[in-house]
C-alpha cells in the first residue's frame, strides 16, 4: 500500500468518525432540547422522557433541523407557553453546543 492510499484511508475514517459524532450530537440536542420544552410544559417526570424521546424521533422526518424545531415550537404554543421563534433556535445552539463538548469529551 502506497503512502497515498494510507493518507485516503486516514481521511476516511477521520470523516467517518466526525459523522457519527455530528450525529450523536444532534441526537444528545435533541433529546435535551425535549426535556427543555417539557419542563416548560409543565409535562411531569415519565412524560418528559416519553415527550424528550418523540423530539428525538422528529428528526427523522427531513433532513436538517427544522423537523425538530417545528415540533418543538409548535407543541410548545400549543400548550401556551410565551416563547418566540429566536428563543427556541437560541436554545437549540446553545444545546447543540453543550452537546458537541460531550461527544467529544466523551461525556
Amino acid at each position: 500500500m502506497t503512502t497515498f492510499d494510507e493518507r485516503e484511508q486516514g481521511f476516511e475514517k477521520k470523516f467517518a468518525l466526525d459523522q457519527e459524532q455530528e450525529f450523536k450530537a444532534h441526537a444528545r440536542r435533541n433529546r435535551a432540547l425535549g426535556q427543555w420544552a417539557a419542563g416548560l410544559m409543565g409535562l411531569q417526570a415519565p412524560h418528559v422522557d416519553e415527550y424528550a424521546k418523540a423530539v428525538v424521533k422528529s428528526d427523522f422526518e427531513l433532513p436538517g433541523d427544522e423537523d425538530v424545531f417545528r415540533k418543538v415550537f409548535e407543541d410548545l404554543k400549543g400548550a401556551g407557553v410565551a416563547v418566540s421563534e429566536g428563543e427556541v433556535r437560541m436554545k437549540m445552539a446553545e444545546l447543540l453546543a453543550q452537546a458537541r463538548e460531550g461527544v467529544k469529551s466523551g461525556k
